[in-house]
Parts: structure tokens; sequence; C-alpha cells
């Protein structure tokens, strides 16, 4: 029995042990979702605990008082793969503070708003960082030889600090770098050196910056881009060839600037691999050539200040998927401007001032997904236009002024048909006639949609009066041959109600002979 009591209280204390440990894993006032993982998150905590687990990989430290990072922190887990610091207050950080975790792999030091220099030899240790992140800090520019030691790092970002400037040579030895994130800074100019030894660079982020013209040079040196960003920058112009170098891009970003006109010839004198390309709000009144483009599936013109187009433009261009030519100036588009353009699936034409389509201008569109005419100036569409469709698709067309005559027959016909395709249906309203106005046109009937009679719009009339007297109202019209006139009278009572008086002209085959149509009253 003693024997027994024994191995129960050995066991017991056994356990206890376990557990003892167990709670200790994680640090005070921190978080453990694994025995891999810590998060500390406390308002509190303005130093880096030490007492972490020896199985610890990933350790984060956020939205804490913390604002100084001493040196060898951390220094009993040098097993750390990831570490990030992220929204604190930090100041400063010793050069000596990670000199103990060289098995980093992923470091972030970001949203720290008085961080604003990092001491030389701050990374010196970390040889087998993939990925180092610095954003949302406030540095205004990196010392030279800082990221040396980082000869395995393939993502670089230090997006919205203030650097103004980046020293030559700054990236020499990062060979094996793919990303590179530079958005959100308030460079002005960068140079050739500036991207000196990113042989192996793929994107490259230098949008939200303060850029103002770029040379062919700048480039050179990274050949194998596949993006480019250099959206809301300063770019007034932009030389021929000055992307020559570039022959693998797929993405040019180049929206938010301040050019004016825009040709392919800035991609040299061969084809170009572009995928995508965007030139959205810039001040493009003129676009005189793609040509060169002839992988382009992605086209955005928008929010620009075009007011015509060359006929074949795109005529190169036939693979095509997605054009956005909205938020310009366009009146009319030339009949052809889309032929052989099959591969459209996505059409933008709004917010322009179209007043006239063509009955073919999407007549190679088939496999058109979604077509925008909204916000233009639009009266009526041709017989025809959308019958080319062959896929379920989406239209708009509101924000027109309809005029809603017996012109309108196939727009109405066509929109009872396909009601469920059309987006924002209550808003595609009459404008005219003004007894019509603001009625949608979903909701007239075809009776409605009438022209008034004028000489010149039939032969079989040479005129037609209308007489009043008292409460009596006389229509004439004097038939000049035989003609199987009609004549339609219609009362519109205050509730709605129509009362329909119709008379004919029907002229016997044996003879002709002009009557009168008697007063209707």
């Amino acid at each position: 029995m003693a024997k027994e009591l024994g191995l129960t209280l050995l066991l017991v204390l056994l356990l206890c042990h376990d557990n003892t440990e167990s709670q200790t894993v994680c640090p005070y006032k921190c978080q453990c979702f694994t025995p891999a993982q810590v998060l500390c998150a406390d308002d509190r905590m303005a130093y880096v605990p030490s007492d972490t687990s020896k199985e610890v990989k990933d350790f984060i430290m956020m939205t804490s008082p913390l604002a100084y990072l001493f040196p060898h922190i951390l220094a009993d887990s040098p097993q750390l793969t990831k570490l990030v610091f992220l929204n604190n207050v930090l100041r400063s950080i010793h050069a000596q503070a990670f000199v103990n975790l060289t098995q980093l792999q992923e470091l972030e030091i970001s949203g720290n708003p008085m961080l604003d220099h990092l001491f030389p030899g701050t990374f010196s240790k970390q040889g087998n960082l993939t990925k180092l992140q610095l954003n949302f800090n406030k540095f205004p520019t990196v010392l030279p030889g800082m990221f040396d030691s980082l000869k395995k790092l393939e993502t670089l970002e230090m997006k919205s600090n203030v650097i103004s400037h980046l020293p030559a040579f700054l990236f020499l030895n990062l060979h094996n770098l793919r990303v590179l994130d530079l958005s959100q800074n308030k460079i002005e100019d960068v140079k050739r050196e500036t991207f000196y030894g990113l042989a192996n660079l793929e994107i490259l982020k230098l949008n939200n910056n303060a850029i103002g013209n770029l040379t062919h040079v700048v480039f050179h040196n990274i050949s194998q881009l596949l993006e480019l960003h250099l959206e809301w920058n300063k770019i007034t112009q932009l030389d021929h060839e000055v992307f020559s170098a570039l022959t693998k891009l797929k993405v040019l970003n180049l929206r938010g600037n301040l050019l004016t006109t825009f040709s392919d010839k800035v991609f040299g004198f061969e084809a170009s691999n572009l995928k995508e390309l965007n030139l959205k709000d810039n001040r493009l009144t003129e676009l005189s050539s793609l040509g060169r483009l002839t992988s382009l599936s992605d086209l955005i013109l928008s929010s620009n200040r075009l007011s015509n187009l060359p006929e074949d433009i795109f005529r190169n261009i036939t693979l095509l998927e997605n054009l956005d030519l909205s938020e310009n100036h366009f009146t009319s588009l030339p009949e052809t401007i889309f032929s052989k353009l099959f591969r459209i699936t996505s059409l933008h034409l709004n917010k322009n001032n179209i007043s006239k389509v063509d009955a073919k201008l999407f007549e190679d569109q088939n496999l058109i997904q979604q077509l925008y005419l909204s916000d233009n100036q639009l009266e009526t569409l041709p017989l025809g236009l959308f019958e080319t469709f062959a896929i379920q698709h989406t239209v708009r067309l509101h924000g027109n002024p309809w005029k809603c005559d017996c012109h309108m027959s196939y727009l109405h016909d066509w929109v009872l048909r396909n009601s469920q395709v059309i987006e924002m249906l209550h808003r595609v309203s009459c404008k005219t006639p003004a007894f019509l106005r603001s009625q949608t046109i979903l909701s007239l009937d075809k009776d409605q949609l009438v022209c008034p009679v004028s000489r010149d719009e039939t032969s079989d009339l040479n005129s037609c009066s209308i007489q009043a007297s008292g409460d009596t109202m006389i229509i004439k019209c004097k038939v000049d041959r035989c003609s199987p006139l009609t004549v339609k009278v219609q009362f519109q009572g205050v509730e709605g109600s129509i009362e329909e008086h119709i008379l004919k002209n029907e002229s016997e085959s044996s003879q002709c002979s002009n009557e009168k149509i008697s007063p209707i009253k």
C-alpha cells in the first residue's frame, strides 16, 4: 500500500512539474497560440521579454510602448526564424540588437513614427534573411552598406517613410532580390546606380513619390523586371525607349501622373511583352500609337482628356480583353475602332459625351461580358447594336438623355427582353418628350413611342392641320393620292386611363377619292 502511495505521489509530482513547465513556456503578458508562436500585445509592456521557450520560432510584439531595442535582445532564442515589431513607439535600435539572431528569415520593423535612423551593421548577422520590412517609419534615407550582408534577401519593403534619396549602389549585394517596394516616400530622382546589382529584380514599386523625369539608363540594370509601378508621381513625359531594356515587363502602372501624350515608342522598336498598361488619371490628349504592344490584354485609359482616337489605334493588339475609355471627352467613336478585337470581355465607355454609336461598333465583341455606356449623351441606339453578344453580359445604360419616340423601338424591345442584364435599370429613363420625362423605359408601352408627323416624313400627306373651336378640335389631313391613312386620337384621363378613337381612310379599288375626315369631339 505504501509502495502504491509512493508511486502515486511520484506521478502527481511529475504531472505538476510538467504543468509548471508548460505554464512558463509563454512569456508573461504574452499569448502563445502554438509552442512555436508568441504574440506580445500588451499596452504596458515596454520591454522585450527574455523568458522565451527554445521551441519558439515566430516572435511578434505589437501595439506596445516599446521604445528601445537594446543589445542582444532575445539572446536566449537564437532559433527564431521570424521576428516582428509592429506599431510600437520605437525610437532607436542598437546596432547589436539582433547579433544573436542569426537564423532569422523574416524581420519586420514597421509602424514606428519616431524611428528615423538605423545604425551601420544593424543587419550584419542576418545572412539568412529572405524578407525585410521597414514600412511606415520615418527614415529620410538609408546609409550606404546597410544591406550588404543580406545576400539571400528576396523581398525588401521600405514604403511610407520620408526617403528623399537613395545612395548609389545601396542594393549592390542583393543579387537574389525579387521585390523592392519604395512606394509612398519623397523620392524625386532615380539614377542608374540606384538599382545596380539587382539583376534578378521582378517587382519594383516607386509609386506615390515625387519622381519627375526618367531616363532610359535608369532601368538598364534590372532587365528581368516583370512589374513596374510608377503611379502617382509627377512624370510629365516619357522619352523614346525609356523602357527598352525591360523586355520581360508584364505590368506597367503610370496612373496619376502628368502625361499629355503616350506612344509605344517608349518600349523601343520591337514588339513588347506587356500585358497590362494603366494610364488612368493623367492628362492625355493624344494617344499616337500602340501597335507594338501586341501582347496587351488590359488597357486602362480612363480619366484623361481624350476626345478622339485614330481608327487603327487598336488594330494590332488583338489579344485585348479589358479596355477602359471612361471619363474622357469622346463625342463619337470610329465605326471600326474595335474591329477584330474578338477577345474583349470588358469595355467601359461611360462618362463621356458620346451622342451616337454606329450599328456595327461592337460587331466583333461576341464574348463581351461587361459593357458600360452610362452617363453619355445618347438619345437612342441603332437597330441590332447588341445582337452580336453571344454570352451572358452586363450592360449599363443609365445617365443618358433617352428620347422616347418611335426611334426607340429597338432599344425598348431589347430592354424588355434583357432587363435582367441591365444594371441600375430603374435609372434608365426618358428625357424627352416632356410628357414621358423621368418615366423608365421598362415601364413604357410600345404605343407610347410615337413621333410627330411632318410633311417631310411621309409622301402620303401634303398637309395636316389642327383647328380648335370652343370645345371642338378639328383635324384636317389633305390626301393627294390614294392612301390607307389611319388617324388615332387618344384622350388621357386624369387618372391615367386612355380612350382611343381610330378613323381610317380606305379607298375602294375601283376609284380613288379624297374624303373629308369628320371632326372628332
